[in-house]
């Protein structure tokens, strides 16, 4: 098959579907003609509610300001994620976004603030996160691009999210169609999907068709049975409860993610309310255990029924196979212990736009959009398998089973340098950083044995002073900022 690509179909609506609408919309939408088919009738999993800094590129990109979108979609803001008795019963750090303390020449931040916890100081890494103490303080402010300010990036509600983005959609020219497709139409010579017939009988044909039908894989597997790679083994969890309950005050500017005995909750802040969730291995919970303990943990009413999902984490085999892309859930599942799901829709949708098959499909575009899905999935997989890794409890079967597994290769030499060194290094278009890594090792009470010689550089008492100086620096600016409700309260000024 090889002809120019002009009619693309989107089956699936939701988050994936329209932000991968929009995208493609906005940057090739003269040259083609975009079909989004979804239905009413098929409701989404909504549990997307929590980014990371990249979506501030993508609205941009769609022409959304910062204003609408945060009161389109109820959003507030979200400077990290705090992880509470993920190491031991009791601890808490965080993932904080932006940097921390101040980096030396070739050598990070965290080298001499291991140096200056041997010297006696006591403070810990995020008492130098400009992030983490305006979020503990429920502080935020924008400063101008290059002045040090806050990296961040947001909560929302996904399903009104989905709908500002069909409105810009179908102001661009995106068509959307309502229908349930009941069948795919298959060309017998190269299995290339020709249709999607509806239940209204409707047959829509399309030269590329892109998969946004969440779980269900519709295209992508139940069709073409392109075959999944299975990440079970080494994250075991395999369902979650969703459901949301009444906001409290203050709306707190960042995510938190709390261990259970068999799993983790998420509490994610909205202005109208509040996003719960409970992810947890069946092997060692009950839907019934989980609901209840889910219930028994949420800061105030709920506000519906709970909601049991159930998953497998891994990714498909080809996330790109014959005429067919899968872009959101289809494509594969992490459950959203670091709030990537939403960005892969984003980086999916931007790695077709760069690789869109103009003239005709072929297959070292396929090969190279898989290759480059395959890379990122491996390096987002091993990030979140080392916080179940990195566990210390001794009293839950579950998270002794994590301590005690063995992990990816790739897992398992980054860990062992930074266990022997401190060194951590951030992979070619890896999206977690370097001090991202830092956080979860530190936090997670893998502390290495040795720091940087460059931090050794300095005599004692500059490494003190240094200290000393970067809190203040950090105190003041703090103080100086609105709180988060203040922020919020000023975009229906």
């Amino acid at each position: 098959m090889n002809k120019n690509i002009q009619n693309v179909v989107i089956v699936g609506g939701g988050t994936s579907g329209w932000i991968t609408a929009a995208l493609l919309g906005k940057i090739l939408g003269p040259s083609l003609n975009l079909t989004l088919i979804e239905s009413d009738k098929i409701g989404i999993i909504g549990v997307g509610e929590a980014t990371i800094p990249p979506i501030i590129h993508l609205n941009n990109a769609l022409g959304i300001s910062e204003k609408t979108f945060l009161k389109e979609t109820k959003g507030t803001i979200k400077l990290g994620i705090e992880f509470d008795n993920w190491g031991q019963q009791g601890d808490s750090y965080m993932h904080a976004f932006g940097g921390i303390g101040k980096n030396l020449p070739f050598c990070d931040f965290h080298h001499t603030w291991l140096r200056s916890q041997q010297l006696g100081d006591s403070e810990d890494f995020w008492r130098y996160s400009l992030n983490y103490q305006a979020a503990k303080h429920n502080k935020f402010a924008k400063t101008p691009a290059g002045q040090g300010g806050l990296e961040y990036a947001y909560h929302f509600d996904a399903g009104l999210y989905a709908k500002l983005l069909s409105k810009l959609s179908q102001q661009q020219g995106v068509k959307r169609i309502e229908g349930v497709v009941e069948n795919v139409l298959v060309d017998g010579n190269s299995g290339h999907v020709t249709s999607v017939q509806l239940d209204s009988g409707e047959q829509i044909s399309g030269d590329l068709f892109i998969d946004c039908t969440g779980l269900k894989a519709l295209l992508i597997e139940q069709t073409l049975n392109t075959g999944f790679i299975d990440y079970s083994h080494w994250l075991p969890c395999d369902r979650a409860v969703a459901v949301p309950c009444e906001s409290v005050s203050p709306i707190i500017p960042y995510t938190r993610s709390t261990a259970h005995p068999a799993g983790w909750q998420w509490r994610i802040p909205l202005q109208h309310r509040t996003g719960n969730g409970l992810v947890y291995c069946s092997q060692y919970m009950t839907d019934e255990q989980a609901i209840e303990t889910l219930l028994n943990n949420l800061d105030g009413p709920a506000l519906g029924e709970p909601k049991v999902i159930h998953f497998k984490t891994g990714v498909r085999r080809k996330q790109w196979h014959k005429n067919v892309v899968a872009i959101g859930l289809s494509s594969g599942f992490f459950e959203p212990l670091e709030s990537t799901n939403i960005h892969l829709i984003q980086t999916a949708a931007i790695r077709l736009i760069k690789l869109f098959p103009h003239q005709g499909i072929d297959q070292s575009t396929v090969d190279e959009f898989n290759r480059q899905s395959r890379i990122e999935s491996d390096r987002m997989r091993d990030f979140i398998i080392l916080h179940y890794k990195l566990n210390q409890k001794v009293d839950s079967p579950f998270w002794q089973r994590c301590q005690n597994m063995d992990v990816p290769d790739t897992l398992h030499a980054k860990m062992a340098l930074f266990a022997d060194s401190g060194r951590v290094f951030r992979e070619q278009d890896e999206l977690f950083t370097e001090i991202a890594w830092q956080q979860v090792m530190i936090g997670q009470n893998l502390r290495p044995k040795d720091y940087h010689p460059v931090a050794g550089s300095l005599s004692a008492e500059q490494v003190l002073e240094l200290m000393k100086n970067l809190q203040t620096i950090t105190d003041k600016q703090v103080s100086q900022w609105p709180t988060h409700d203040e922020f919020l309260a000023s975009l229906y000024l």
